[in-house]
């Protein structure tokens, strides 16, 4: 990959890519044995599918990695397939339900604040603070990540997350991380009781220019251009043709939604891993990174659009620079990447290309906690939930004695509803084990089931008709698409390895997620044995003479 290609994208987005230019070429450690550095990369939302629909036109970081070990169908098995309960099982090895984090946000109707909505990052505790105003927390994750581990065994290990998102960063880094950066109001921020190192103030400077400049379109590839067509999603409102454009703002979140957002995360890793000398002191540092971009243009946009495939070139292009920074530098790394979920592209774009039954939320559950009310003679609220699937919880103000009359009838009040594919009670999910099944094998009540934890998940779940997008009619502004769902266009991503030296091979069965903490673990000699965790080492080294499983 040449620097003249990030250049011409650089210039494309107005952005001074300083990392990797000015870093200059420095020894390594160049040892043989375990990795001096593992790099592991969550891109949010990169769904198995789309990945399959551009991997032919990647010839930069992504086609780096298909050189590699490719798992083309890998799993987040569980029924929450979202960002916060996602990015816990890469570096845990945990199910959500042992890590604790069900949801983006749960309900604890035992909370002492008049909130009871609980934000995955955030801690609870802090006076005054909200599920939309808080401190952001790594309390919500019961247990450890690969750099918590990492650092029991030895002190000197780095273990630092930089993400496009707060609960990504979290999730990714775990308690004792030793830098954490996601971005703030004015461009990256961490904890308040932290350092800041001269990485950060330099690109949440070029952040803050970049916010105020207005941007032209990015031009489009020639493989993009099947994908430029106008999709009506209600009045005069169309997505298919924007190709982040964006007039000047005092919005550092506004890049987010582009390509510049991942521009940015991997600038900061890039100085970074020069600042904190990491993989380059004789010790094995972690970095995690969360790529946040294709999570939000899926939801400003769709999955299949000129919009995601102008970011997946561009993520393409930025990834095989960011490896070229590492070998540049002599340092021997791994590198794995994978997703947090997938995702589902808007109804209006589906139905126009074969894809039946795709369709919005119909009415129904916006008046359900009104019906309710009004059948039992209670006060509304009556049921607490974040959106109209998931968890479900019984509000704090319902009385003890009238608490199964209350499951009982949203239970049969939902079911009713015809997108409803299915509502499991909590008696009959704990009466469920955990399966060690393939994961293409396990049931909607095994993807339930992996999600569920006792003092976290609701008093009953709610599953959609597959192909229902639980988003009514979007308006300017809002999301148009989404994800979430127990079914596999949300659940399957891919998981890719890769080092220098590395023999390729694709395997295309089913893994999961949660296989990736222990396959780290093996390929640096990290003992995990007495972890409890639900995945399992991955052999990545082919043939049957060798492994790097214990």
């Amino acid at each position: 990959m040449k620097f003249a290609r990030i250049a011409t994208l650089v210039t494309a987005l107005s952005l001074p890519f300083a990392a990797f230019a000015q870093d200059g070429e420095s020894p390594g450690s160049g040892e043989s044995g375990s990795p001096q550095l593992i790099v592991a990369i969550a891109v949010d939302q990169l769904s198995a599918d789309i990945f399959a629909q551009h991997r032919e036109h990647f010839d930069g970081g992504f086609a780096r990695l298909l050189d590699g070990v490719v798992f083309p169908s890998g799993y987040q098995a569980h029924a929450a397939t979202e960002t916060c309960p996602g990015h816990a099982t890469i570096l845990t090895g945990a199910h959500p339900g042992r890590a604790g984090v069900v949801a983006n946000r749960w309900f604890d109707m035992s909370v002492a604040r008049a909130d009871t909505r609980i934000y995955c990052s955030e801690d609870p505790n802090v006076e005054g603070s909200s599920s939309d105003e808080y401190t952001v927390s790594t309390a919500h994750l019961l247990v450890p990540t690969l750099g918590d581990l990492l650092q029991q065994v030895n002190d000197a290990s780095r273990v630092v997350s930089v993400a496009g998102k707060d609960r990504a960063a979290v999730m990714l880094g775990g308690a004792e991380a030793d830098h954490m950066y996601w971005p703030g109001d004015a461009g990256f921020t961490t904890f308040a009781d932290r350092e800041t190192p001269e990485a950060l103030m330099r690109v949440n400077e070029t952040a803050m220019q970049a916010a105020v400049s207005s941007r032209e379109p990015l031009p489009v590839p020639q493989h993009c251009a099947a994908y430029n067509r106008a999709i009506p999603i209600g009045g005069e409102n169309t997505v298919g043709t924007h190709v982040f454009s964006r007039e000047p703002t005092t919005d550092g979140r506004a890049i987010l939604a582009s390509p510049e957002g991942d521009l940015l995360t991997l600038v900061l890793a890039a100085d970074l891993v020069s600042e904190l000398e990491l993989g380059q002191r004789g010790h094995t540092d972690l970095l995690a990174i969360g790529l946040s971009s294709t999570d939000y243009i899926g939801h400003a946009y769709g999955t299949h659009g000129v919009e995601m495939c102008v970011q997946l070139s561009a993520l393409d292009t930025m990834l095989g620079d960011f490896f070229a920074r590492l070998d540049a530098r002599n340092i021997d790394y791994v590198v794995m990447l994978t997703a947090d979920h997938g995702g589902l592209d808007l109804p209006e774009r589906q139905t126009g290309q074969a894809a039946p039954r795709a369709a919005r939320l119909l009415p129904g559950f916006d008046t359900l906690d009104e019906r309710l009310a009004a059948e039992t003679g209670l006060e509304a609220p009556v049921l607490r939930a974040d959106s109209p699937f998931g968890d479900f919880y019984v509000d704090r103000s319902v009385p003890e004695d009238r608490r199964a009359e209350v499951i009982d009838r949203a239970i049969a009040l939902i079911s009713a509803h015809p997108q409803v594919y299915r509502v499991f009670a909590r008696d009959e999910i704990m009466a469920q084990s955990v399966t060690d099944a393939p994961p293409e094998h396990w049931t909607v009540l095994d993807r339930v089931r992996a999600n569920f934890h006792p003092d976290r998940s609701g008093d009953f779940i709610v599953v959609l008709q597959p192909r229902v997008t639980p988003i009514p009619q979007p308006f300017p502004g809002a999301y148009v698409a989404t994800h979430g769902s127990v079914w596999d266009y949300d659940r399957r991503v891919p998981i890719l390895f890769w080092w220098p030296g590395v023999e390729q091979f694709e395997q295309p069965l089913g893994v999961m997620t949660v296989d990736i903490m222990p396959t780290l673990a093996s390929l640096i000699g990290l003992d995990i044995s007495d972890v409890e965790i639900d995945g399992r080492c991955l052999d990545l080294m082919p043939g049957v003479a060798e492994s790097n499983c214990p």
